[in-house]
Parts: C-alpha cells; structure tokens; sequence
C-alpha cells in the first residue's frame, strides 16, 4: 500500500526579523536568508567591514541568537547536566563557552553560559538552531525539580561591538567601567540612557569587544543603533553584516555550527576537549561517549587549519586530498582572509595528516591545488600592555 504524492506543497514560512529590520533596510544593507532570519550580509562591502573591526571598531546587529535564562535552585544541577564546561567553577559576573552535546558526544550546539547569581544562569545560543536547542533543554531537564526555564530569546536586541577601538567607543555611551570588565565577564549598567543593560566582553570575531543586550522594540533599538554609530564615528566606526563576521571568526579559527561542529563530529575531533571537564563530578549528557573516545586512543581524524600555498581558493564542501589525489577529507570553512591577504580554511582530516606543515591538496573544480596544516588560530590580536 502506497502513500499518495501530495499536489501542493507548504509555502516556506515567512523571514524572521529583529527589531533592526528597517534600520539595516534604509542604510541600504544587501539583505539574505540567514537560518530563516532576514539579516544584512553586508553593508559598505565585506574586506572594508572586516578591517575597519580588525583596525577599529564595527557594530553588528546579532539579536537573532537565542537567550534560554534558567532560575531557581535547581539552575546550576540543570546547567551541569547540559553542558560539558563546569559551570560551578563561575564566579556571578563570570561567562564561560561551552556546549550542550548529544549522547554521542557529538555537537547539538556550542554557547555561552552566563552566571547571573546564584540560582540564576542565561545560556546565549546559536540562531539557526533556536527551536531546536529549547526543545532539547526541556526534555533533558524540564523535569529536573526546583528550576524555571524561560525562553527570552525574542525580549532582547543584542548588539556586538567589535574591536580595537569598541572600549573607546562603548565609553562615550555609558558611565560603566569598562576596562573593569574582563574577557568573558559581564555587568550591569546604563548604556544610553538605558537602564539595567547587560555588557559582555564577548564576541565572536577574534577581537576586544562587548556585546550588550537592550530591549527588542524598534525605537530603543533604532536609537541605540545610531548612538553607537555616531559615537564610533571618529575611529572610523562601520555597520557590519554577516559576511564579516564569518571571515572574522575563520580567521580565529572560531566553529560555527554546521560547518565544524554538528551532531555527527565529537568535541575531541573539533579540539575542543579543553571545554570539555569530565572530571567535574556530575554527569553530562555526552559524558559516557567522550570518556569511550579518550580511553580508545583519541579521535580518528582532527580539524585542522589550511593555508593555500597555491593559487586557489578552498571554499566550504570541497574535497581534501593527498598530493596523489586520494581523498581524505573536506572543507568545513574557507575564504580569503580580507586581513591576513592569505586564503585560509579549516578542514577535517585523518589524524596522520594533521601534523603542522603536512601538504595535502584541495580539490578545486576538477585540480588539486597544494595547501598546508598551519597553526590555528590563523589571526590572534596582539594582548593590551599594562
């Protein structure tokens, strides 16, 4: 007994927007489907986005990432079971990465927890994979007693500003100190004109900067938007698109979802065992499946960087191959690297082959063009004199 072929097929659902939706439209923003979301991909053109927040500072609107706030006793028992960092180890004020992992020990998405007080944590995750990291919270733990579980995700505009000069320009918006904030650390303040606004010293583009999260409505965000704007002015401030941010976070050699991290790659593949504490005295979920690859020898193939040592540029799918041409793995990331003048990518390859200076080819449109395994991250900033 078959089944009938429908005739009709569902229209795709309507684009989700943030509150900066027609802001990014009247500055003429190139606009793109982004994991459901209309968001700007580019601005003034990707390379002069990318240097002005290597050189600079730029502003990205990056509200669509989701924000699940856990409260209540119960919080930190909820966290630890979820994520694989050790969360008790956070001070309040004090923000971990971290990711939440299938029982495989493979990625349902990497985040950021935030220690908000003691029974109180916001865990930042990825925005194409919204529904379906809330849907996993709750079966893994919505019955876990003495917790509340709210999805905020839609309560917040969260703006990145990124950059050498993001402190200097923050800094004219609010009397907060800034430069009491450290790396993966967070506050309290009023930021124009707004009270009670959260101010992170995260980002996901290699460089010094915060992230501050205001209220969604468009006239705040609007406002707040242009008051960023203007007072980056004088360091030469750019609004800046998705495209950007992806070939600043590939220089940092930073995962992104579904290219070096999903559910079929495990964390020790992703080298990402150091976030992964499974000394930490409460279980996890991924837990069992990690200690299984640790005391069998470690993963069978590993991420690597690539550098193009000639001409050719490595893009996202394209096969890895020894020089003969035998195919070993693929492409997870690669572009030009618009600071570093270089073409660069991230790949997997069999853990034989991912020794520094190994030469391997990338497949390119039929030719194998010569690359090699280089240290990662591609780009580290210089670290602040005291």
């Amino acid at each position: 007994m078959g089944t009938a072929i429908s005739t009709t097929s569902e229209p795709a659902p309507p684009l989700r927007k943030t509150a900066l939706n027609a802001t990014h439209r009247a500055h003429k923003a190139k606009m793109v489907d982004f994991g459901g979301w209309d968001m700007p991909v580019e601005y003034s053109g990707l390379i002069a986005e990318h240097r002005a927040v290597r050189t600079g500072v730029g502003l990205f609107d990056v509200s669509h990432m989701g924000d699940i706030q856990f409260r209540g006793p119960g919080s930190l028992a909820a966290v630890q079971r979820l994520c694989m960092n050790d969360a008790s180890k956070l001070a309040v004020g004090q923000a971990q990465y971290s990711a939440m992992l299938t029982p495989d020990g493979t990625f349902v998405d990497d985040v950021v927890v935030h220690k908000l007080s003691d029974n109180d944590y916001l865990i930042v995750i990825n925005a194409g994979t919204r529904e379906k990291d809330i849907a996993w919270v709750r079966k893994q733990v919505g019955a876990m007693p003495s917790i509340h579980i709210s999805d905020y995700s839609d309560y917040y505009t969260q703006l990145a500003i990124q950059g050498p000069k993001a402190e200097a320009t923050l800094a004219k918006l609010t009397d907060t100190n800034l430069s009491a904030i450290k790396n993966y650390w967070f506050t309290f303040g009023k930021v124009c004109g707004l009270y009670n606004v959260m101010i992170a010293r995260t980002g996901y583009t290699g460089e010094d900067g915060f992230e501050i999260y205001i209220p969604s409505d468009e006239p705040t965000s609007s406002r707040v938007w242009a008051e960023v704007l203007n007072a980056g002015e004088e360091f030469g401030i750019l609004p800046c698109g998705l495209g950007a941010r992806n070939t600043l976070r590939l220089e940092s050699a930073m995962a992104l979802y579904g290219h070096e991290i999903s559910d079929t790659i495990n964390v020790f593949e992703a080298n990402l065992g150091r976030y992964a504490k499974l000394d930490k005295g409460t279980d996890f979920v991924g837990r069992a499946a990690l200690a299984a690859v640790e005391s069998t020898g470690g993963p069978k193939r590993k991420l690597v960087g690539l550098e193009m040592i000639e001409r050719g540029i490595g893009r996202d799918g394209y096969p890895v191959c020894t020089i003969n041409g035998e195919r070993i793995g693929e492409i997870t990331s690669g572009s030009p690297a618009p600071f570093l003048n270089k073409n660069i990518a991230l790949a997997y390859v069999p853990v034989q082959f991912a020794a520094l200076d190994e030469v391997v080819a990338v497949e390119i449109r039929g030719q194998l063009v010569k690359a090699k395994v280089v240290a990662t991250p591609f780009y580290k900033r210089a670290k602040k004199s005291t």
